[in-house]
């Protein structure tokens, strides 16, 4: 398998097009037409995760966090990001990062967390916006079966618990075939008027480039008339963060406690206690005090993130306690989530998780 075959198996489970726009994801390093000898699934591509690929004789490297975050305008090996870039260029060795792509999955980083911590009724906590888009096409009569089967095979028409939505309007279709035109129906020079289906559906924006080709290829039309809108509608599937349900409410210090021992943390950074159970809980791995008002919007009674500020534990305002756990400890599970995915298919190459612990921050 070359690299760029596994790279479209990954993107179909976690399309890139979800990253946030400020990331940089997908292949940081390396040749998407290289043969795989090995993938080693890290956290952080550091200097050290690459010598351990070398001594494994493994090409390419997962990483949850993109190692070349902003731009590189010269690599002479004075930090640690051109290090690892050089090392790995040497040793012919591919790095591949998703990020956000997977943060902003409900499956992802925080569901990961939240499945870990056994919440029920689990929403996303942040729905990302114009993640939705709308066909609309105009099918003759005969062929309106047809186009619309191909569109859901696409994915088209999903919308929450429901497939094989669409909408559909009988109308009159006029067109005018030029000179250089090979019609379907009509005559080259005369004003046609042709008996339509009027289409419309709903789709994730990742399925447009197979849902257009789906269209094109089954649609009898020489030109294939055809919009496509962005919606403001939530996706209820991708954004950041998790917001869901304890099965009965909990004591808030015994709360914190459990988090202490079932995550196996070194300590919790929060703000003071309410003297009110807990029940409602909101998760954001990784930096998340950018979402403290949407868990307080959402009456969470705590919300678990990382690389809260001293000023930032007041926003709580004893509506809602703030859990700092650390971030490589919010997003700890995330590395073992990638190898079982990347694992499920019978493979022709050895699949490792990196033995190295890439956590900066240490304890006393």
């Amino acid at each position: 398998m070359i690299i760029k075959e596994l790279i479209n198996e990954i993107e179909q489970l976690v399309p890139l097009s979800y990253a946030e726009d400020f990331d940089n994801v997908g292949l940081l390093v390396g040749n998407p037409n290289e043969t795989i000898t090995g993938v080693l699934i890290t956290h952080d591509t550091l200097e050290a995760v690459v010598d351990e690929a070398i001594a494994k004789k493994m090409n390419l490297i997962i990483s949850f966090h993109p190692i070349i975050f902003s731009g590189l305008k010269k690599i002479t090996g004075k930090n640690y990001v051109e290090r690892v870039v050089i090392k790995a260029i040497k040793n012919n060795i591919s790095i591949y990062a998703m990020h956000t792509a997977l943060d902003n999955q409900s499956f992802g980083v925080s569901g990961i967390l939240a499945k870990k911590l056994a919440l029920s009724k689990t929403k996303v906590l942040i729905p990302q916006a114009k993640t939705l888009r709308q066909l609309v096409t105009y099918v003759p009569g005969a062929h309106v079966e047809n186009v619309r089967k191909a569109l859901f095979e696409a994915g088209a028409g999903d919308i929450g618990n429901y497939s094989d939505c669409s909408f559909n309007v009988v109308g009159s279709g006029t067109f005018l075939p030029k000179n250089d035109a090979n019609p379907f129906v009509g005559t080259v020079g005369e004003l046609h008027t042709e008996k339509e289906m009027r289409i419309s559906v709903i789709y994730a924006k990742h399925l447009e480039g197979k849902i257009l080709h789906n269209l094109f290829t089954t649609h009898p039309y020489e030109e294939v008339a055809y919009e496509v809108l962005e919606l403001q509608n939530s996706n209820k599937n991708i954004g950041l963060g998790v917001i869901g349900w304890l099965d009965k409410p909990v004591d808030e210090e015994e709360y914190l406690n459990y988090l202490k021992k079932k995550l196996q943390l070194s300590c919790i950074r929060h703000s003071r206690l309410r003297g009110k159970p807990i029940q409602k809980v909101a998760i954001l791995g990784g930096s998340g005090s950018f979402a403290i008002d949407d868990a307080k919007r959402l009456n969470a009674d705590v919300y678990i993130t990382s690389d809260i500020k001293y000023h930032e534990f007041y926003k709580g305002e004893n509506q809602m306690i703030i859990a700092d756990i650390g971030h490589f400890e919010s997003e700890q599970y995330t590395k073992a989530f990638l190898f079982e995915q990347i694992s499920k298919k019978s493979r022709k190459f050895a699949i490792a998780l990196s033995e190295i612990n890439t956590n900066p921050i240490n304890y006393l």
